[in-house]
């Protein structure tokens, strides 16, 4: 399994099916992707711009149940926090995604992570979302987790975050443009704990 960070929360995983999260910045015309995940509907999150660049014929969609309106129809599938459901032949469960204190993300609004079951790993990508009681709750090999602060989690409860739900390798994203800086993937790797690997892919 291969993880890669395209830019910003873009993030694409080669295992036997090409996975992509929220494409965007897609620097090239692969058509490769089988299965898009769209965490939600912000421009840096949901760019059908880039989405034309990866897509194929039998691309799999999975998007929340909020953004049926902008992108509906086949080979779409709708989720909702909270649920657990089979995409291809993978397990997914879907984490709620949103802000403790800010505007960007309400709970209510129903915006999602999702966890996928890929060889045998346990793959967490947060979406845009603070350090909440939802994904305390989140077990998982591996966790892609915000850290720029500002519309998400900053690098410091970023950290706290790790250290709860120990996942055996941690990559921090959302950094460096949009929001956060540059060196806010180093200052995460400061603060989680020693037994944990983090992976600086930005």
């Amino acid at each position: 399994m291969k993880i890669s960070i395209n830019a910003h929360s873009s993030i694409r995983v080669e295992s036997d099916k090409i996975i992509y999260f929220d494409p965007f910045q897609i620097k090239e015309e692969n058509h490769d992707a089988d299965i898009i995940f769209i965490t939600h509907d912000h421009f840096d999150h949901f760019s059908i711009e880039d989405i034309r660049k990866i897509e194929k014929e039998d691309t799999v969609y999975v998007i929340p149940d909020c953004m049926y309106n902008l992108m509906g129809g086949e080979n779409v599938i709708t989720v909702l926090p909270g649920d657990h459901c089979p995409v291809e032949e993978y397990d997914v469960e879907v984490i709620p995604s949103y802000n403790i204190g800010k505007p960007f993300h309400p709970k209510d609004k129903g915006y999602v992570g999702y966890i996928v079951t890929l060889e045998g790993k346990r793959i967490y990508v947060a979406g845009d979302c603070d350090r909440n009681e939802d994904n305390e709750k989140v077990r998982c090999d591996i966790a892609l987790l915000p850290v720029g602060g500002t519309y998400t989690m900053d690098y410091k409860e970023a950290a706290k975050l790790a250290n709860i739900i120990r996942p055996e390798l941690v990559i921090p994203t959302h950094y460096g443009e949009v929001a956060g800086d540059p060196k806010d993937g180093e200052r995460f790797k400061e603060l989680v704990d020693q037994d944990i690997t983090v992976e600086l892919k930005i």
